[in-house]
């Protein structure tokens, strides 16, 4: 696949809730130990990694990540094909380089940065 999905995020009001929920229900180990109480899924090397917290807003959404080679291109492609920015290219050092999009219909979808943090 030229650009496989990545990682998702569930989001909502209370991040908490769902992080318990999500565990709960289907047994997968979640750490929020950070500044950002972003429950990072522990995926034990199988599918796709993901995280759980709460959104901006208390905004109730599930977005998927797709892996580009240049964040910013793709959303200018996605704005030439109908699609509007929600975020733009944003960096958090040292983890990821990723944008949101919202496709035509609403659809809020994110793109992260391929191979990016570089590896060692």
């Amino acid at each position: 696949m030229a650009n496989p999905v990545t990682w998702f995020e569930v989001t909502g009001k209370d991040g908490k809730k769902l992080q318990d929920f999500y565990a709960g229900v289907f047994g997968w180990k979640i750490d929020a130990n950070n500044p950002m109480n972003y429950g990072m899924v522990d995926n034990a090397g199988q599918g796709i990694g993901g995280g759980i917290s709460a959104g901006d807003g208390g905004r109730n959404q599930v977005t998927f990540y797709v892996e580009v080679d240049d964040p910013q291109a793709y959303l200018n492609k996605v704005e030439a094909k109908g699609g509007k920015t929600v975020m733009p290219v944003t960096e958090i050092p040292g983890m990821v380089i990723f944008a949101q999009f919202a496709d035509p219909e609403g659809n809020v979808v994110g793109i992260t940065k391929a191979n990016y943090p570089p590896q060692s």
